[in-house]
């Protein structure tokens, strides 16, 4: 693959990332629609035969529920070939309900670092590792 496949690559989840901090639902849910393949797939830990597109929309409506001020700060990103690698760092405050949760009203700052995977200027594969751990402990759901 070129390198200018490469920096289109990087660009495309640039305007796909920079959806994602609008904060703002529809613009959100155009750009997965716009940037994800309908046949893309989302890789993580919990298991799921749900398309990416419908698993990112799913994602940020719980998101942006539980976190109305949440932003994401891409920290490095890398692009080889087909894929990119982005380490992201996440913050927000929890001001509405969370994995069954009434709001805590505390902030999290927590990583994650995503394998993306582009064919025709789309997504096509998202594999994902979140720290959940350290965002559920800061939210006061599990001890340390």
């Amino acid at each position: 693959m070129s390198a200018d496949q490469e920096a289109r690559n990087k660009e495309t989840y640039h305007h796909f990332h920079d959806a994602i901090n609008s904060g703002d639902l529809e613009v959100i849910s155009k750009a997965i629609d716009e940037y994800v393949h309908p046949e893309g797939r989302f890789h993580t830990a919990e298991r799921t035969d749900v398309p990416a597109v419908q698993a990112q929309k799913r994602i940020w409506e719980t998101l942006l529920r539980a976190f109305p001020d949440i932003h994401v700060t891409v920290e490095d990103l890398l692009a080889e070939g087909d894929k990119i690698v982005v380490r992201q760092t996440v913050t927000g405050t929890n001001s509405g309900e969370y994995r069954g949760m009434p709001a805590t009203g505390r902030s999290v700052t927590y990583n994650e670092i995503f394998i993306v995977c582009f064919a025709d200027g789309q997504i096509t594969d998202l594999w994902g590792v979140v720290d959940v751990y350290s965002q559920l402990r800061q939210l006061g759901l599990i001890q340390a």
